[in-house]
């Protein structure tokens, strides 16, 4: 565990003293349609065969996930034609698919540093999709708002050996906070990063953070998450300072060697 993490796991070890924790719930996997059901904005963001993570529809076009995701493993951004999200995705069929379009990733992010306080609370990213999905698909959730996170915190995901369709842990604990860095016990894995944590304030959940990163603390499995309402505002706005149009279908992909008279140009998508 980084210095940083070791100061947040001081803090939160002071701030649990005296404190009682209720015992965290097993994983279960939403593994037909029937469990599906309210979950369909949860879906895996898959990289064109270099690995996946966890993402969830924030707005009909809008996929929230972990900055560090839409990274490669040479701290490179991805191509936005190597992203796909496949919205509820369970046993290879999905409620629905789209091509990333566009990425946000939070300019606070390093993509070169480990795991620190600072990284953390930066490593969250927005993928706008090339045409929306419809609500009738899958419903959007919202961010949450305010101190009362309610009673229960949970977390859908996927992840590895679990990669085919989400698993829902319906409760788990907030164990501490740290300027803007939360620490929870809930289950996590590789594949999980991006993963939404909710709060069952007001009957349908609501996004408190996203998974950046896990470890152990005591002897316990943990993961480490962002406050998020201000990083997704400032994704928001970057997004809309860099606008991006969706490509027309209807125009054809031409390549060399195709018979026809374009001079030898080969036409491809905005980002391809």
């Amino acid at each position: 565990m980084s210095a940083g993490l070791k100061a947040l796991a001081t803090c939160v070890a002071m701030s649990l003293a005296g404190g009682a924790l209720a015992g965290s719930t097993s994983l279960r996997a939403l593994s037909d349609r029937e469990d599906l059901l309210g979950w369909e904005a949860v879906g895996r963001l898959d990289f064109a065969g270099q690995g996946y993570c966890s993402g969830t529809l924030i707005a009909p076009d809008l996929v929230l996930t972990a900055a560090h995701c839409v990274y490669d493993r040479d701290g490179q951004m991805r191509a936005v034609d190597q992203i796909q999200f496949r919205a509820g995705l369970q046993e290879g069929s999905a409620i629905a698919e789209r091509q990333a379009l566009q990425i946000a990733a939070h300019p606070g992010y390093r993509s070169e540093q480990n795991s620190n306080i600072e990284n953390i609370t930066h490593d969250v990213a927005l993928i706008r999709l090339e045409s929306p999905i419809s609500s009738s698909e899958a419903d959007p959730f919202v961010l949450h708002s305010g101190r009362n996170y309610g009673d229960e915190i949970s977390v859908t995901s996927y992840g590895m050996g679990r990669e085919s369709a989400p698993s829902r842990q319906r409760r788990c604990n907030l164990m501490g906070e740290y300027q803007q860095v939360m620490m929870i016990d809930c289950n996590v894995t590789f594949g999980s990063s991006g993963a939404p944590v909710f709060s069952m304030v007001g009957g349908r959940g609501r996004i408190l953070s996203v998974i950046s990163s896990g470890g152990t603390y005591q002897g316990r499995r943990v993961a480490y998450g962002m406050k998020l309402a201000d990083r997704v505002a400032e994704l928001k706005a970057l997004l809309r300072r860099n606008p991006v149009a969706a490509p027309d279908r209807r125009i054809k992909r031409i390549r060399v060697g195709s018979g026809m008279n374009a001079g030898g140009a080969k036409f491809v998508r905005p980002g391809g």
